[in-house]
């Protein structure tokens, strides 16, 4: 076995470190979903959302944030509201939630919703999904769409893997193996792709999809499914059965949703 020269491996090592200081640092995004029952509660969330939380992220340094209805919850009895917000760091999410519960405008502003007693509550019950943006796409993008409002579709998919080690194989898939790159090739709009650190269902990963309409939609899937790309990649014998449940929620945003 040869040996390499003390330069040479301190050049090596200073190439590594130098790769890696300019390497885009991968953004942290939270999934607050609010659950509700009813007109009377989703009023209540979107007042409190549109009024009061999102003027205060803006106002803790937090822009761009979404909010999305899924199109099922016409007919669902547990109603849900998606809301995105990306942080830069992680450290981020826990200096972001301590200045808006000290922000007096926030208090006020969302008193309705803040000060609502325990037998009206304005949900259900909320969850948050932790995650962390992949390699391929470090931070969260602005659809390029041009569908009015109403049409617009945002299709939010969540993968759950059968184990740790598939999972991240899954995820591997995308980055790697060049699903994102396949992804952006065939103009899917894609707002972010995450793997969930912390959330209900894991091992997991989600991502969102957007298009201009529901035709839009189904093109963009028929399209990518005769993809020769998509179909040699998905017979790759390393990627098989490494997804055990695939969640698909198609959305319409809010109107004063800022994605």
């Amino acid at each position: 076995m040869k040996k390499i020269s003390l330069a040479l491996f301190s050049a090596l090592l200073l190439l590594s470190i130098t790769a890696n200081a300019f390497k885009p640092k991968r953004a942290y995004y939270q999934i607050t979903v609010y659950h509700v029952a009813n007109a009377t509660q989703m009023a209540a969330v979107d007042n409190y959302l549109q009024g009061a939380l999102i003027p205060a992220l803006h106002r803790a340094g937090i822009t761009k944030v979404g909010v999305f209805k899924p199109i099922a919850n016409d007919t669902a009895a547990d109603k849900k509201i998606f809301v995105f917000i990306p942080y830069k760091t992680i450290d981020q999410i826990d200096k972001t939630d301590v200045a808006i519960w000290k922000d007096e405008q926030h208090l006020k502003d969302g008193a309705a919703y803040i000060d609502a007693p325990y037998n009206q509550t304005p949900f259900v019950r909320k969850e948050a999904i932790l995650l962390k943006a992949y390699e391929m796409m470090p931070d969260f993008a602005a659809p390029k769409i041009t569908g009015t409002a109403a049409e617009r579709v945002y299709e939010l998919r969540s993968y759950e893997g059968p184990t740790e080690k598939m999972y991240r194989k899954k995820v591997s898939m995308f980055n790697e193996g060049g699903e994102v790159a396949l992804f952006i090739r065939l103009n899917f709009n894609a707002i972010f792709y995450g793997e969930v650190l912390a959330g209900a269902r894991m091992p997991n990963l989600m991502y969102m999809t957007s298009f201009n309409n529901m035709d839009d939609r189904n093109a963009h899937w028929k399209t990518f499914s005769a993809d020769p790309e998509w179909k040699t990649l998905s017979g790759m014998a390393e990627y098989k059965n490494t997804v055990q449940r695939n969640e698909t929620i198609l959305c319409h945003a809010t109107e004063y949703s800022e994605l």
